[in-house]
C-alpha cells in the first residue's frame, strides 16, 4: 500500500511584503494600487468607494453601530458596521466631523445605508486585489 503523498503548503508571504499596501488600501481607497504604482485601477478604485459613500450620505442614510442580540440583530449590525468602517478615512472623517443620521422609515434613506455599507465592501475587494498584487499572485 502506497503512503499518501503529503502536500506541502506554499510558505506564506512575509508581512513586510503585503501589509503596507493593505493598510494604505484600507485607509485610502484605492491606495493600495496607488502604493504599488497602479495608478489608473487605484484611481478607478478610489472614484467608485467615494462615489458610493457619497451618494449613501447625500441620500442620509445610517452608519450601523454594533449591536447584540440575537443572532441576526449582531450578524446584521456588526457586519453593517464592519462594512462601514471598512471605507477607511471616509468613515473616519464622517464620524469625526458628527454624522449621525438616525434610522428613518423610507426607501431613499434605506438605499443609503446600503451605499455606505457597499462602498466598504468594495473596499475590501480593493484591499484583496492590492493583497493579491503584492504577493505576485495577479499582475
Amino acid at each position: 500500500m502506497a503512503e499518501k503523498e503529503k502536500k506541502s503548503k506554499p510558505p506564506r508571504p512575509p508581512l513586510s511584503l503585503w501589509l503596507p499596501a493593505v493598510a494604505v488600501g484600507w485607509l485610502i481607497p484605492g491606495g493600495g494600487h496607488f502604493f504599488q504604482k497602479r495608478y489608473g485601477r487605484g484611481g478607478l478604485l478610489l472614484a467608485a468607494v467615494f462615489t458610493m459613500f457619497l451618494f449613501g450620505l447625500m441620500m442620509r442614510g445610517t452608519m450601523f453601530q454594533p449591536q447584540t442580540g440575537d443572532l441576526l440583530t449582531t450578524v446584521i449590525y456588526v457586519g453593517g458596521f464592519l462594512g462601514d468602517l471598512a471605507s477607511g478615512i471616509l468613515y473616519l472623517l464622517s464620524v469625526w466631523v458628527g454624522y449621525n443620521q438616525p434610522d428613518l422609515a423610507g426607501h431613499v434613506h434605506d438605499y443609503g445605508t446600503k451605499f455606505l455599507v457597499a462602498a466598504g465592501l468594495l473596499n475590501i475587494l480593493a484591499m484583496v486585489d492590492a493583497y493579491e498584487i503584492a504577493i505576485g499572485k495577479k499582475n
